[in-house]
């Protein structure tokens, strides 16, 4: 079986997450120099947490890798099936709308901070999160995504 990281429609994507960050930020999101397919292995693998969503109006993920998938206590067919907006509690989300928006006008935010929540009912802080639009290859917004590597879990689920 496939896995799904290594779907031609995932491997395109991880390009475009790739891309896109340096796009925004002007630096790699990942020093990577080798096919398309192991590209998107090493980013699945990656030590960061690397989340993304589409452009519907209640986003759904799209993307996860293995670090989100641990941290967010689920697998890869659950998590891309759940609108974005419910890995935060429903306290948080006014805020986390407030940055998504920041972060489609200027392109990228690089200092956001708030509570989420897995799928147990788990709650971590997250810290130094980066959000940028993601982009296709003719440079048109096709989603948002997001990469951290601070986290701590908070309480009891």
């Amino acid at each position: 079986m496939i896995k799904p990281w290594q779907q031609p429609t995932v491997i395109q994507h991880s390009q475009r997450l790739c891309r896109s960050f340096q796009h925004w930020l002007d630096r790699p999101l990942l020093e990577i120099s080798r096919s398309s397919a192991e590209a998107a292995d090493i980013l699945f693998h990656a030590p960061f947490v690397l989340v993304s969503h589409g452009t519907e109006p209640d986003p759904t993920f799209n993307y996860a890798n293995h670090q989100a998938l641990t941290l967010w206590e689920t697998d890869w067919q659950q998590f891309t099936q759940m609108p974005s907006r419910l890995s935060a509690e429903p306290v948080e989300r006014e805020e986390r709308d407030r940055l998504l928006a920041q972060a489609k006008t200027h392109g990228y935010i690089n200092d956001y901070k708030g509570i989420r929540i897995s799928s147990t009912g788990q709650r971590f802080w997250i810290q130094d999160v980066i959000i940028w639009d993601v982009l296709d290859e003719q440079n048109q917004r096709c989603g948002q995504a997001a990469m951290f590597e601070r986290w701590e879990r908070v309480g009891e689920g």
